[in-house]
């Protein structure tokens, strides 16, 4: 996190004084020197190795007692579409239930089962489709430290202050001991293509933006730029429903390079992938659609 710069709706005491306060205002009391986040429960910590060359560790989100939802490109080593293609994601390890790096061992770590990838990971930018859930191999014993994230819904508009946590890189390139928070706001698509460009221009190094993705702003504050950094991907983007205050994840972080010099991160729009997530938590096979389909007919041709 560049700063305090991981980010999450985290304690919605919080919230609840946040939506009363103006952005300027909000700004100066909860980013300057960087903020600790209070305990988030849906925060998974995917983790493959301390070192960035090693693949380092990143974000991910809690999404039923069985599933963490992450960015793709924390599953592999080299993250390049180069250097992936052909390859299989590694199994990492998850932590949950954990505010401080040291945390991570063996009594908050849950084995993982299996990791699957979308199937259009990288299709055509190292950006595409960056999405993978995470099995685990028991189910976890919810608590007040390890509860899941609802999922955005199809058409359910994200407005207001979101909020994004991780352990991403800090002011002096480092990632911090604690986790991190961050309160940002969104950024218009179109603001976000003038800075990265079209589709092709897209490289290993910046994001085109499709209609499968948002952004975020970073902000300033002093010499500093509070945003997203290394290390915070697959961090779920939180936000709140203006009408039912529910509390849902809307996005998972894939770009996460922002850090000093961009003023955008990118995050995968989790109510466009809803069917694949579905159908993967549900576990259907190959012939599920077809033999749900075939049976539906069935029964309406026997009502006639």
């Amino acid at each position: 996190m560049w700063f305090s710069v991981a980010v999450i709706f985290a304690a919605w005491a919080c919230f609840a004084d946040v939506a009363h306060i103006e952005a300027s205002s909000l700004r100066s009391k909860r980013l300057a020197g960087g903020t600790g986040a209070p305990p988030v429960p849906w925060q998974a910590m995917v983790y493959l190795a301390d070192s960035i060359i090693e693949g380092g560790f990143g974000g991910g989100a809690l999404i039923s007692d069985r599933w963490v939802l992450t960015a793709g490109r924390n599953l592999f080593v080299n993250k390049r579409r180069e250097d992936t293609r052909g390859q299989t994601p590694l199994i990492p390890k998850v932590y949950l239930g954990i505010l401080n790096r040291d945390d991570a061992g063996p009594t908050t770590e849950f084995e993982v089962e299996k990791v699957v990838l979308h199937p259009g990971f990288q299709n055509k930018t190292d950006w595409d489709n960056d999405l993978a859930l995470i099995q685990l191999k028991k189910p976890v014993v919810m608590s007040d430290k390890v509860t899941p994230i609802p999922l955005a819904e199809r058409g359910q508009d994200v407005s207001g202050p979101v909020v994004i946590t991780g352990w991403g890189w800090g002011i002096h390139f480092t990632p911090p001991s604690s986790l991190k928070h961050l309160v940002l706001s969104l950024a218009t698509n179109s603001r976000c293509r003038s800075e990265y460009g079209t589709e092709l221009r897209a490289t290993s190094q910046t994001p085109f933006v499709d209609d499968n993705m948002f952004c975020s702003q970073g902000h300033s504050s002093g010499f500093f730029i509070h945003n997203v950094c290394f290390g915070d991907a697959g961090g779920a983007l939180i936000a709140r429903d203006s009408r039912s205050g529910e509390v849902y994840a809307a996005g998972i972080l894939s770009y996460d390079r922002a850090c000093q010099n961009r003023n955008y991160g990118v995050y995968m729009k989790i109510s466009s992938y809803l069917p694949w997530i579905h159908s993967v938590t549900r576990g259907d096979t190959d012939k599920s659609s077809a033999l749900r389909t075939e049976a539906m007919d069935r029964m309406l041709r026997w009502q006639l």
